[in-house]
């Protein structure tokens, strides 16, 4: 089978669009309300979970022949746990005011049930090769939702990105305030629900 098959596009391509795990399968909601108050650790948080989803995809992939049925779900979870304390520690070493402001929720990736969904649904059935694109293409699909959101609250709520100032001082003076409610997690679920219906507005019109 080619490296680029119209399956293997599809199982890369799909979950940025059409079957994006946030705005179509509504999974991995909590970490998307939790971490997207600033642009920057939406980001981080995003590749995190590209990362480890798409390499435990490629290890479950390789092994899933001589996993016992009974057992998949905690080698799964093993799997997870030790890639996940991986990135965790890197974070750490790397950035450490971003792993701060993460939090928890680095942690708990490894219940993510983006990634356990994949594992079970795709890993278990398919070749590493096209799980590796299943594992890139859900995590970007779920970093792309995050990095909007992060930006939309981070712009609106600070008047930055990634901190650097956008809003020029001179719009402050004219009278102009930051939205403190965008700071807020309820902001976060309202967002999300905005572009989840601007999404199946747009895409699903017809239907």
């Amino acid at each position: 089978m080619s490296l680029f098959s119209k399956q293997n596009k599809e199982a890369f391509i799909n979950p940025l669009n059409l079957d994006n795990p946030i705005l179509v399968q509504v999974l991995g909601i909590c970490s998307a309300l939790a971490v997207t108050s600033q642009l920057k650790p939406a980001i981080v948080m995003g590749l995190a979970v590209t990362i480890i989803t798409a390499f435990s995809n490629v290890i479950i992939a390789s092994i899933r022949k001589t996993i016992p049925m009974r057992i998949r779900i905690i080698v799964q979870l093993v799997v997870v746990a030790a890639l996940v304390t991986i990135v965790s520690q890197i974070l750490k070493a790397v950035a450490y005011d971003v792993s701060v402001q993460l939090s928890v929720y680095v942690g708990l990736i490894i219940t993510n049930c983006i990634l356990m969904g994949r594992l079970e649904a795709f890993a278990m059935m398919n070749k590493p090769w096209p799980s590796f694109l299943d594992g890139v293409g859900n995590g970007l699909g779920y970093a792309l939702i995050l990095v909007i959101v992060g930006a939309v609250r981070e712009l609106l709520g600070r008047g930055s990105l990634l901190g650097f100032q956008l809003i020029p001082q001179s719009v402050y003076d004219a009278g102009y305030m930051n939205n403190g409610m965008m700071t807020m997690p309820a902001m976060a679920l309202i967002l999300l629900g905005c572009v989840i219906w601007i999404h199946r507005a747009y895409f699903y019109k017809e239907k």
